[in-house]
């Protein structure tokens, strides 16, 4: 599907993987620790005290993505990453860095943050 980043996670070791292209038979999935992973669907709605849904600003010919978000060793933003059609951009984030990234200007992409404590969470580029 269009702009769509498929994302399995392991709820035994919190391991994540992306998936290119997903097997379509229905006795077959991807296991991890003796358990089949389980695809997370991103939260586009923001309940939590803490802001996770990524939001942007146009910079010329770029985005600014950022994270309200604390980024402590325990509970932080692990990347962000903007999808549209075929491309693909992520970054990789770290504990005590900015919850945020610089992106090219693509209308009708959507951008994903990763919380490693409340999971995915997307919105869409204008």
């Amino acid at each position: 599907m269009k702009n769509e980043l498929i994302i399995k996670s392991c709820k035994t070791c919190n391991a994540l993987i992306k998936v290119i292209k997903d097997c379509n038979n229905e006795d077959c999935k991807i296991m991890c620790c003796g358990t089949p992973m389980e695809e997370l669907v991103p939260n586009s709605v923001d309940a939590a005290h803490e802001k996770h849904v990524p939001t942007y600003e146009k910079v010329e010919d770029e985005i600014l993505v950022k994270v309200n978000h604390v980024m402590e060793k325990e509970h932080y933003i692990e990347w962000l990453c903007m999808v549209h059609d075929n491309l693909e951009y992520m970054v990789k984030l770290y504990p005590e860095q900015e919850a945020q990234a610089r992106f090219p200007y693509i209308p009708n992409s959507t951008i994903y943050a990763y919380c490693n404590k409340h999971g995915l969470w997307s919105a869409q580029v204008n």
